[in-house]
């Protein structure tokens, strides 16, 4: 237990101190009415953080208010990153005990249950700390990216963990495991991608 908590502050640290300094890019904007917001954002960040978003009656956009929402944005992708480490952590335990099924031992079918229910609701709050974030401050190039990879690494993670949940009762055990191997090593990918 002391390791992984030693092992998850220095993952924390880590990745705080790995993300670029966003702040930095607004200050250094001449014209900010005009670079508030990028020009491109996901629809569930321009439905709440976009020029009309639900956030706006609350929260007005500015250059003070964009700072505190950059902030935000740091916090929870950092959530995001941490929330996903424990997804993949809880994906192996279910590997272990879903091989241990294909195997004939019955005995951990409620283990393999219940972190099937943990790693759902982890993986769903992994994705709505990226999905609900404020916006960045620019887009980035179109360039091939660790970020960009891992955003593609992201849409293949996503239809696999709707396809393992969705094979798990109702469908060929063949199928459910294939997912689970595909939605496994995607979302591995994602986050060593981010880290190289």
């Amino acid at each position: 237990m002391k390791t992984a908590l030693f092992f998850l502050t220095i993952l924390i640290a880590q990745v705080s101190f790995a993300q670029e300094d966003l702040l930095a890019e607004l200050n250094k904007s001449s014209d900010t009415s005009n670079q508030l917001l990028p020009p491109k954002m996901l629809l569930t960040q321009r439905v709440l953080w976009g020029e009309k978003g639900l956030m706006r009656p609350i929260i007005q956009l500015n250059t003070a208010n964009r700072e505190k929402e950059l902030k935000v944005r740091r916090t929870m992708l950092v959530a995001h990153q941490v929330l996903g480490f424990i997804t993949l952590g809880g994906m192996a335990g279910q590997g272990i005990t879903g091989s241990q099924l294909y195997k004939g031992n019955y005995r951990n079918y409620e283990i393999h249950e219940n972190l099937a229910t943990a790693v759902n609701i982890s993986y769903g709050a992994t994705a709505l700390m990226s999905f609900f974030a404020p916006p960045p401050l620019i887009n980035r190039d179109k360039k091939l990216s660790a970020i960009r990879l891992h955003k593609w690494l992201s849409v293949v993670h996503m239809a696999g963990m709707i396809a393992t949940n969705a094979l798990a009762e109702n469908g060929p055990k063949s199928l459910h495991r294939a997912a689970a191997i595909t939605t496994f090593a995607s979302f591995g990918a994602a986050i060593i991608s981010i880290k190289f």
